[in-house]
């Protein structure tokens, strides 16, 4: 039987906070197998996982750092001295596989060496059942596609690390050390079921373009012949020169971009970054020439009300008794959010019921949808529900 439970603290010394929280959460559970940790740039993550090497030295940790907060079923969970949340899992029918490694080269070349080095962390030579991946923000997709290399398409889910500002601030971690840059993976090997559901929970407006010119992976140059941010401005009614910069990045929050899988099963959420000065778009993850660009819909009421509708859907996904959720959350969602973040954390509580769950505010977010690739995108949920 998978056994959960969360802890969280917001002492303002790293070592203290680690040390309360994984108390909180290991309590009662026996052989954890893995603890998932997300926690404030505030702290110094060395120090975080002394705490935990001193208190369970056998037990992995894998997480990174959120935007802001986290969310726990006691609410989200936040501090201006610091703040951490930890969800740890126990089951004699579980094994797993973790493996974090700091980019030094080619990113897909990483990924697969992190791959090789999960299998081995977890003696194992056959792929898992599913993983769980964290990266920094910029090569999620080429680290996707070396870890797909090594084990082939298997089902995932995860985030990329957040800071507060949108500085470069933050980190990612496993129980052997955190570095800025690079990625991490979980490999789950179990005979229990495992769901996700992957969504942007927008709704397709009528505004639709072919890329037509991008520069590199995540230049987004011209829509239809046109520059990127022009055509937006068009579809918003907006001037392109209020567009530019970070005003774009927050414009598009309710707003943002899509591409639909070749299904059309799943929308994959493109979130701008900024506008730049000839009118281009960088782009939250890769774009390609000659796809096709949607303009999504939203309100603030719909971010608000998604996480509960979401959580719904996946519970009819798993059609068995669920042992925990892991909740991946957008930052850039939960910036448009606001002060009304504690609707959220209620939303969710009632969805869940009495299951643990532990929600992370990350740069970028990665699952599947139905048997289609798996699939990095921005301003999106990711909820994931293991059978007990």
């Amino acid at each position: 039987m998978l056994k959960s439970k969360v802890g969280y603290s917001t002492n303002s010394n790293a070592y203290t906070s680690s040390k309360e929280a994984l108390l909180m959460a290991s309590e009662g559970l026996t052989n954890p197998k893995l603890v998932f940790m997300y926690s404030s740039v505030v702290y110094d993550q060395q120090e975080l996982l002394k705490a935990t090497s001193d208190l369970l030295p056998d037990v992995p940790i894998i997480g990174c750092t959120s935007f802001t907060g986290v969310l726990t079923p006691d609410g989200y969970i936040s501090g201006d001295d610091g703040f951490i949340g930890m969800m740890a899992l126990a089951d004699d029918a579980l094994s797993v596989g973790i493996a974090g490694l700091p980019k030094t080269g080619d990113a897909r070349l990483i990924g697969r060496e992190v791959a090789k080095k999960a299998l081995k962390h977890a003696n194992r030579s056959d792929a898992p059942k599913y993983f769980y991946m964290v990266a920094s923000p910029g090569e999620e997709e080429s680290y996707l596609k070396g870890i797909q290399d090594i084990i082939g398409r298997v089902p995932f889910f995860g985030g990329s690390s957040a800071d507060n500002s949108i500085s470069g601030e933050w980190s990612l971690f496993t129980h052997e050390g955190a570095f800025a840059d690079g990625v991490a993976v979980a490999f789950f090997y179990t005979d229990k079921a495992f769901a996700n559901e992957f969504t942007g929970a927008y709704k397709e407006s009528n505004h639709v373009g072919v890329i037509t010119k991008v520069d590199g992976k995540r230049g987004l140059i011209e829509i239809d012949g046109k520059p990127a941010v022009k055509v937006y401005a068009d579809w918003t009614g907006t001037e392109a020169d209020s567009l530019l910069g970070a005003n774009l990045l927050a414009a598009t929050i309710t707003a943002p971009l899509g591409v639909k899988d070749r299904l059309g099963d799943l929308v994959a959420i493109r979130h701008p970054m900024s506008g730049n000065p000839d009118y281009s778009m960088s782009i939250g993850n890769n774009v390609a020439e000659n796809t096709a660009v949607i303009m999504m819909e939203a309100t603030v009421d719909d971010l608000i009300d998604s996480p509960y509708t979401t959580l719904e859907k996946l519970k009819s996904k798993l059609d068995k008794e669920i042992g925990a959720y892991h909740i991946v959350h957008c930052g850039g969602r939960r910036a448009g959010i606001g002060d009304r973040i504690d609707e959220v954390a209620e939303n969710l509580k009632k969805a869940a019921g009495d299951v643990p769950f532990l929600g992370v505010f990350t740069f970028g977010e990665y699952g599947f949808e139905d048997d289609g690739n798996n699939t990095c995108g921005g301003l999106m949920l990711s909820f994931s529900a293991f059978e007990k």
